[in-house]
């Protein structure tokens, strides 16, 4: 009968084996319990170490895509500084602002990344399964921080429902969640844009989100279809 330590070494070598699944998961993690942590400077700095990481694992996720680690590296070390600061000072607006430009690329990067792993063979794996979910979430993450350096540069470039002053800067989960709704073109949100620059960088997420629909579904689908 297996003992509690050889079923933990058993989950450590199946999740090593599957890095854009820890990903996918980490992303969730933070995105479920973001509403019940972020009212405190404790629990704020949970959520920072969390999306620290949530950084790590991309990095860890990408080392097996056939393109260069090390600038996942170099992005994200000065990512993971900054989330700490982000959770320290989430009003600071240089702090914002440094955060989203390593954050930004950051993810982009990722994506760039994952998608080169999906499309590198003609073959599904059940890591490029999961790959396909984290590198959708990837996208939602990078866009969430490029609203929020639009929403600093160009104040009001962002409403809500529940926002008191039309230049009041929306919470970053609200921008997370205005990402999430327009990458899947739900139209959900009741978090908007009603300025040009901010309006300009939704469009662009939503071609984004229709292609990736188009491309990376259409292609695992049909290569799955081929397998079979």
């Amino acid at each position: 009968m297996p003992t509690a330590d050889s079923r933990i070494m058993t989950a450590v070598r199946a999740a090593g084996g599957h890095p854009s699944a820890v990903l996918l998961f980490a992303q969730l993690t933070v995105v479920l319990a973001y509403p019940s942590l972020d009212d405190s400077t404790v629990g704020r700095a949970v959520l920072g170490v969390v999306q620290m990481l949530v950084v790590l694992t991309a990095v860890w996720a990408v080392r097996r895509t056939p393109v260069l680690a090390w600038v996942g590296g170099f992005l994200g070390v000065p990512a993971m500084a900054l989330t700490v600061a982000e959770a320290i000072s989430p009003d600071t607006e240089w702090v914002v602002l440094a955060s989203a430009a390593f954050h930004v690329p950051f993810y982009f990067f990722v994506s760039y990344a994952m998608l080169r792993y999906l499309f590198h063979d003609d073959e599904v794996t059940r890591d490029e399964i999961f790959a396909t979910g984290a590198a959708f979430t990837v996208v939602a993450w990078g866009f969430a921080y490029l609203y929020a350096a639009a929403q600093v540069l160009w104040p009001g470039s962002f409403i809500g429902f529940n926002s008191a002053d039309d230049a009041e800067a929306l919470p970053w989960f609200e921008l997370l969640y205005l990402s999430f709704t327009t990458l899947t073109s739900v139209g959900l949100s009741d978090v908007y844009p009603v300025m040009d620059q901010a309006r300009s960088f939704v469009m662009v997420e939503q071609v984004a989100g229709v292609f990736y629909i188009a491309l990376v579904v259409a292609r695992m689908v049909g290569l799955a279809a081929r397998r079979k």
